[in-house]
């Protein structure tokens, strides 16, 4: 059975397999929804954005083409070097964990998005990330998280399925301790068996605004999907948080 070591998202977002599972990904709509997010918040075209946890770039490359300057940053050296083909004079990819600061008092608006948060064991490390993001925000800059709505998504985790893409049944089971949701991903490719696992932290919405108080931030508001409709904890299958620093 392999399984790569270390943290389970420096090994598995550098994998081939990580891409092939989450190939059919619908990028139309995470575009309609960043269209909608620039369009609220109504951004003037000389602003330095940071897209923090960028994966391949394809978001960056949006909001780069909307006319803004982009910064990619990824953890994933393997997804940095893919996004490198795209860089141009106002638009630019990084290896470089959340954790720490990248470039102090730079950014006017630092995006997280689609559910790139949490990843870590100890809670306090997202108090370290949202720090960091205060750190490289100018003053009154914008931090907008985009993260699975946790009450929605508990009440609607699929224990069990299989997803067959480019010849490989990708058997996964999904869990939750109370704190992580699990992601389990089995799979056997040219005789070999394979095991990783996701995990990530089930923030709700009153911890993310206790962790964003603690760390210098004021919401300006939630929204609970990609339309950018009112946040209800019941129906929302998004989280979606827009807040400025003190």
């Amino acid at each position: 059975m392999d399984e790569l070591k270390g943290e389970w998202f420096e090994t598995w977002f550098d994998t081939s397999y990580y891409h092939i599972l989450y190939q059919n990904r619908d990028f139309t709509e995470a575009e309609r929804f960043i269209n909608n997010l620039l369009g609220y918040l109504d951004l003037p075209k000389n602003v330095n954005c940071l897209d923090l946890a960028c994966g391949k770039g394809r978001h960056s490359v949006f909001i780069n083409k909307k006319g803004f300057q982009v910064t990619g940053v990824d953890l994933s050296s393997n997804s940095i070097k893919e996004a490198k083909p795209f860089e141009n004079e106002t638009l630019s990819f990084d290896t470089h964990d959340m954790r720490e600061v990248y470039k102090e008092n730079t950014f006017d608006v630092v995006f997280n998005l689609f559910t790139s948060f949490g990843y870590f064991d100890d809670y306090d490390d997202n108090l370290k990330v949202l720090n960091s993001v205060n750190k490289m925000l100018v003053s009154e800059g914008l931090v907008v998280i985009d993260f699975m709505n946790a009450d929605y998504t508990l009440d609607h985790l699929v224990e069990k399925e299989v997803k067959t893409l480019d010849g490989i049944d990708f058997n996964i089971t999904k869990s939750y301790d109370g704190k992580h949701i699990f992601k389990n991903i089995d799979f056997t490719d040219q005789g070999k068996e394979f095991h990783f696992q996701e995990k990530v932290q089930a923030i709700k919405k009153e911890e993310f605004e206790t962790l964003l108080e603690k760390t210098g931030f004021e919401i300006q508001n939630i929204y609970g999907d990609f339309s950018l409709a009112p946040f209800n904890k019941k129906e929302s299958d998004r989280l979606i948080i827009i807040a400025k620093k003190k």
